[in-house]
């Protein structure tokens, strides 16, 4: 899919309010020739989880024993992923999983609020520590077309989220 095609989806979709985003959502990134296309998933990207408006978990991480556990995102880490397209490297990829450890956290790391995003109000993760805001829009009652925003990237990138029945 091509930045442009993202684009029209996700301006073609609802808004969500709050209350929608509630729970576990399980992810997938969209692949549009954007530099972090693959990373997380190279890394075990799971998804995220809503508790409430000030409690949220925006990166959750699956290890080889299916546990999933949430990480701390860091600045320095992404700014080193993406400089070095480390999706060149396959082969580093159970090294970086094997360093996930030492960011996990049971700490909330970003929080949702009701913004404007390509000219629509819905509901907008804003990470903590990064210049990241995700917005959301509804495919349907249990999946989501995500659309992050990262002020050092103008291209957005895009990811699906699909809702966790626990």
């Amino acid at each position: 899919m091509s930045t442009a095609e993202a684009l029209s989806f996700y301006d073609s979709l609802e808004p969500v309010d709050l209350d929608f985003m509630m729970g576990r959502w399980q992810g997938k990134g969209i692949v549009t020739n954007h530099p972090m296309d693959g990373i997380l998933e190279m890394i075990s990207w799971y998804g995220k989880e809503f508790i409430d408006s000030e409690t949220v978990h925006p990166l959750l991480f699956q290890n080889a024993q299916g546990e999933i556990f949430k990480l701390k995102p860091d600045p320095t880490v992404m700014a080193l992923s993406l400089n070095f397209h480390i999706t060149r490297y396959p082969w580093i990829a159970p090294g970086l999983r094997w360093f996930n450890r030492f960011f996990k956290t049971e700490v909330s790391q970003a929080r949702l609020r009701m913004l404007e995003s390509r000219g629509v109000v819905t509901a907008t993760m804003i990470y903590d520590y990064l210049p990241i805001n995700d917005s959301f829009k509804k495919i349907d009652d249990n999946s989501m077309f995500g659309l992050m925003d990262y002020k050092p990237i103008p291209q957005p990138f895009f990811f699906l989220l699909q809702r966790c029945v626990l």
